[in-house]
């Protein structure tokens, strides 16, 4: 608080719980082939071994001496994307708590979600609240202003991180920064829309602006109150949908019919715009202050962000995983599989995947959007999904495809079963390549072995278990008139999956 000693702010922030907040509810299409609809940039290892959400969790291994930071992350999400984080989470050593929106309402919703679920056994936390999209480059930096951020918070101001510009960007927004504070920090004097690239450099030149970087840290008590005082439509819905929501061990599901009441917003819109030149309170509304962030921040929104943050060759090129480059400069290409050779190749972008292939102009890539959908319009599952298709109890690939057949290499993970299910139009066999399968077929039960096999005809009712203790590998081949996904009856589910 104002007034108070180093020794007593010390003290607080040792009583101080932190509480990071992820927000990972985005779906994916600038970085097409990459990321899907159904599997967006956030959970995928686009600029190291890590996936995106991964390394978010992780920034705050370490964090200041003094302040207790939560081991178990909030990470908010939706349905369509919650067994995949989980599994991430479980990978990277985390406990995490999930809160599973019904609905997409952007991220102010999600925040009060996320401070409901904080502060659910009356401990005020600090929220430190990140996107799970980003890439930081140098952590420690990250670390050193998030503590800044912190006391800030503990005092009960609303902080954000500025981004010092590196150069005119229109893609981001921009924070006009007020009046000094200490430890570097401002007060919020502005915000300011993803300008025009006229205004974009008159900001970088004069100074005054930095990048707006999402990343936001605030008591959960404040931000509720202050949320309650200028969006109280969006608090009320938002504090229903959690007071009548239901828990599932590490899994929260608030109210989906009190939650879609809620308005749409982002935190910038809902709160922070209204904090900017915020100094004596008059409406009891929390100061608003800005942090500066030089830590490598990108928020990796195309392909070029990407190439632009990972570390290059002596000729500006960037390659990731078989790729050749000959005579090319200042190109970015991967492969998931195929080798792909660039020659003579300029400022150019190539993406591989199984199922799809981007070349594009570095200059062009903020166009991948549009591209995608057009790919949507014409229903094409490239918009959507992956090749492999990730499940709660393991992942199928699509290997082969024609008329009236299609072939997929399942794998099951130890202790996975699939849905009890049946299909109207089309039949399977199954064919165990690896592993022990526990099979349901219409009234029998029996397992297979390598190399053993078995035919499920059409409208029989089925289930595919792995009761051992290494991955099941199945291949299986569909014949029938259509062989769609949504040719699928479950009749019993271990998932809560009805549809």
């Amino acid at each position: 608080m104002p007034g108070e000693t180093g020794a007593q702010q010390d003290d607080a922030a040792a009583c101080t719980r932190i509480v990071p907040v992820v927000l990972a509810g985005g779906s994916g299409t600038r970085l097409w082939p990459m990321s899907r609809e159904n599997f967006p940039k956030q959970l995928i290892d686009v600029v190291g071994t890590d996936t995106l959400l991964q390394a978010t969790v992780h920034r705050l291994d370490g964090f200041g001496e003094g302040w207790q930071v939560a081991s178990a992350p909030i990470v908010v999400c939706g349905e369509e994307h919650r067994f995949v984080i989980a599994e991430q989470m479980r990978a990277c050593g985390r406990d995490a708590r999930l809160i599973v929106e019904p609905a997409r309402r952007d991220t102010a919703p999600a925040l009060t979600l996320g401070a409901a679920l904080a502060s659910a056994n009356g401990e005020d936390a600090i929220l430190m609240v990140m996107p799970s999209d980003h890439a930081i480059s140098d952590v420690g930096a990250l670390q050193r202003a998030l503590e800044c951020a912190a006391r800030h918070a503990q005092r009960g101001a609303i902080v954000t991180l500025g981004v010092p510009p590196r150069s005119p960007e229109t893609g981001f927004g921009y924070i006009r920064i007020g009046g000094a504070l200490d430890d570097g920090a401002h007060r919020i004097d502005g915000f300011v829309e993803k300008p025009a690239p006229e205004l974009a450099a008159q900001y970088v030149s004069q100074g005054g602006y930095w990048w707006n970087s999402g990343i936001f840290v605030m008591r959960a008590s404040v931000w509720l109150k202050a949320l309650q005082g200028l969006q109280p439509a969006m608090h009320d819905a938002c504090m229903a949908a959690f007071a009548e929501g239901t828990a599932d061990g590490a899994v929260f599901r608030p109210s989906a019919q009190t939650f879609v009441c809620s308005p749409s917003d982002s935190i910038d819109y809902a709160v922070m715009e209204r904090l900017a030149g915020n100094g004596v309170d008059e409406q009891e509304l929390p100061q608003g202050v800005v942090v500066p962030l030089d830590a490598g921040w990108s928020d990796l929104g195309s392909w070029d962000a990407v190439w632009a943050a990972m570390e290059k060759d002596e000729c500006g090129n960037v390659a990731r995983g078989r790729v050749l480059f000959e005579g090319a400069v200042a190109s970015y290409a991967h492969s998931e599989g195929r080798l792909v050779a660039c020659v003579g190749t300029s400022n150019l972008v190539v993406v591989e995947t199984p199922d799809a292939v981007l070349v594009a102009d570095r200059s062009k890539v903020q166009d991948v959007k549009g591209l995608v959908a057009r790919i949507k319009a014409q229903n094409a599952p490239e918009a959507d999904e992956h090749r492999k298709v990730r499940r709660p109890w393991g992942y199928y690939d699509s290997i082969d495809r024609g008329e009236r057949f299609q072939v997929k290499r399942i794998v099951v993970a130890p202790g996975g079963r699939l849905s009890l299910q049946l299909h109207h139009h089309r039949a399977e066999h199954w064919i165990v390549v690896r592993g022990t399968a526990l099979v349901t077929r219409g009234e029998e039960s029996f397992l297979l072995t390598e190399n053993q096999s078995t035919f499920i005809p059409l409208g029989v009712r089925h289930r595919l278990e792995n009761p051992g203790k290494v991955p099941l590998e199945i291949i299986e081949v569909q014949s029938g008139s259509y062989l769609g996904e949504d040719d699928i009856v479950r009749l019993d589910d271990s998932y809560g999956r009805y549809s």
